[in-house]
């Protein structure tokens, strides 16, 4: 009698465990995003008063958002950000993880040198560059100027300047922490395969690119992914160094977010830049997975 009651309920208990979990995604996750589609489709400005109550406006606020030119520009500007900060920090951190790969002495100074500036906050990241940003004596311009460079030297005050600033911050933070999936993956790779290309004759360059790389292609794809999102949601810097600016140069999407809940007060405008944010990262992570399925079917 006890077994079969026990082989009923047992069905249950899967989902006990996972109730907990369930339950901070419900609620953490699932209803912030119920939450701003339904605000993305009022006008609501908690600074105006007669736009205090919300008022149903439908998409709106989509139409208002890509018909602002300014807001065109956030895009393109995550964008380039994005296409710039993304693929340069991935390759660098398979180059830094190949190099740090060795067993030599003080190797492990040399992995935490390339470590070390992501254990640093963003803030604090952003604030020693700032330093080397200092138009005139800062480190970074006067190592320019020592290598024959005479162009602008005031990155952060200026427009076609400022959003590679903030890319250099951020390869310079990130590189060093993809390389510690790269090298956790290439320290697990199967030695045999390597013993057999070099008894095949194959060369370094080779045993790379036909080896080691498509190895790591699981590697690769989750940090991809990560380095995606991180990119989309790291702004902390963008405050430091530019405030967005010049002249909306350096704003990019969530950093535009921002400014329109809290500075703006506009509850329904940053709930419509929170669902295409939402909308993006899903369609990229949706995307990403079925193709690394399909690959490895």
């Amino acid at each position: 009698m006890f077994s079969r009651v026990l082989h009923r309920k047992r069905p249950l208990f899967p989902y006990v465990l996972l109730s907990p979990t369930a339950f901070f995604v419900a609620v953490f996750t699932a209803w912030p995003v119920l939450l701003s589609i339904y605000q993305s489709f009022f006008r609501q400005r908690m600074n105006i008063a007669r736009f205090r109550e919300p008022t149903f406006i439908g998409l709106g606020n989509y139409r208002d958002l890509f018909a602002d030119p300014y807001f065109r520009q956030i895009i393109l500007n995550t964008l380039e950000y994005i296409l710039g900060t993304v693929p340069i920090s991935i390759v660098l951190g398979f180059l830094f993880a190949l190099l740090v790969n060795r067993k030599v002495r003080g190797i492990g100074l040399l992995r935490l040198a390339f470590f070390h500036p992501m254990v640093l906050p963003m803030v604090s990241a952003a604030t020693i560059w700032m330093f080397f940003f200092t138009p005139g004596y800062g480190l970074f311009n006067t190592a320019l100027r020592a290598l024959g460079y005479s162009g602008p030297e005031n990155w952060t005050g200026n427009p076609s300047l400022a959003l590679l600033a903030v890319a250099i911050v951020a390869i310079w933070k990130n590189a060093g922490y993809y390389m510690i999936f790269y090298l956790a993956g290439i320290q697990n790779l199967p030695t045999d395969v390597y013993e057999a290309a070099a008894l095949d004759g194959a060369n370094s360059w080779q045993t790379l690119w036909q080896i080691t790389f498509p190895l790591l292609r699981r590697t690769t794809v989750f940090i991809i992914t990560i380095a995606f999102v991180d990119a989309f949601r790291t702004v902390d810097h963008i405050f430091v160094l530019t405030n967005g600016g010049p002249s909306r140069a350096s704003t990019v999407l969530l950093f535009d977010l921002w400014l329109q809940r809290f500075e703006y007060q506009d509850i329904g405008t940053s709930a419509a830049i929170t669902v295409i944010f939402v909308v993006v990262l899903l369609a990229f992570t949706v995307t990403n997975f079925i193709v690394s399925e399909r690959k490895e079917a």
